[in-house]
């Protein structure tokens, strides 16, 4: 139990002052990384589900005594939704000094965001990509900052099908799942290498991205033959507050201030993908994006 549980975040970092998003906090990894920031300073819970994000919310507040505990609707699977979600959050917070990208979608059966997006490519990487780019300068203004994007060791097993990328000629969920990942972790590369190049310090503005391990959470909820599986082994699977740990780990710890583009599991570096870490794909899925979404971002 002790060697399934993996890695604890151990930093005692406060965050007073501070403003956290945490994408699909409502359950999972989600909710026990935003009940643990909320020990430390202001945590907005941004979910397409309002009314459980709303349950979460109370129950975190009950419990770490912090009423700065906000519930703010974004549905990743919407960028109108997405634009929304930002405009608020510009017009309301002066600051943000941690967004976490954890919200995902798993083993879903073949479907399209409002946009036309393949399901995991539009919501685990396509809406993330669109909130961090619509964030980004209140990030800057409120720099040093943290962009923590929530991968999966699944990314070994993804590609991306750039002739192909929304399954529209042949899908399987399972690999669309772990191509999604993929994507995160290229899109953190990327990233991390335009933050660094256009600040003065490393510290000013770092992204990382991170596996949470195999956890016992609602992810699996798409799949039958999953959810029977995680019942099952559920000895072997992390519990979601030990899932939240690299998660918190990547979000606070002191070590990490200067470190960017890096990936982590059980609250330590871990070994990434060749495909993880071709920057030519990584520059090209960068653009391609960018024209999904009909965004300029240099």
């Amino acid at each position: 139990r002790r060697y399934v549980a993996g890695g604890r975040c151990r930093s005692a970092a406060r965050l007073e002052g501070k403003v956290v998003v945490v994408t699909g906090a409502n359950t999972g990894i989600g909710k026990e990384t935003a009940r643990d920031l909320a020990r430390r300073g202001k945590v907005i819970i941004a979910c397409r589900d309002t009314a459980k994000a709303e349950a979460a919310a109370s129950e975190i507040r009950a419990e770490t005594g912090n009423e700065q505990v906000v519930v703010k609707k974004l549905d990743l699977a919407d960028t109108k939704s997405i634009r929304e979600f930002a405009e608020k959050f510009l017009s309301e917070e002066k600051e943000l000094h941690i967004l976490i990208n954890n919200a995902g979608v798993m083993l879903c059966p073949y479907s399209k965001t409002a946009d036309g997006f393949e399901m995991h490519l539009g919501v685990n990487h396509l809406g993330h990509f669109l909130l961090t780019f619509l964030l980004l300068e209140r990030l800057k203004q409120s720099a040093p900052a943290r962009i923590v994007n929530v991968s999966s060791l699944a990314h070994h097993g993804g590609r991306i099908r750039f002739h192909d990328l929304h399954g529209e000629k042949s899908y399987n969920r399972g690999l669309a799942y772990c191509h999604s990942k993929l994507a995160n972790v290229l899109f953190t590369r990327e990233l991390a290498r335009r933050l660094q190049g256009k600040s003065q310090s490393r510290a000013e503005f770092t992204a990382n991205a991170l596996h949470p391990g195999s956890v016992h959470s609602e992810l699996v909820r798409h799949s039958f033959v999953m959810t029977w599986l995680w019942k099952i082994f559920s000895f072997f699977l992390k519990t979601p507050w030990e899932g939240a740990q690299t998660s918190i780990y990547c979000a606070v710890a002191e070590e990490l201030d200067s470190v960017t583009g890096q990936y982590f599991s059980d609250c330590r570096p871990a070994y990434v993908s060749p495909r993880a870490r071709d920057d030519e794909t990584a520059k090209k899925l960068w653009s391609v994006s960018c024209e999904l979404l009909g965004i300029q971002w240099d």
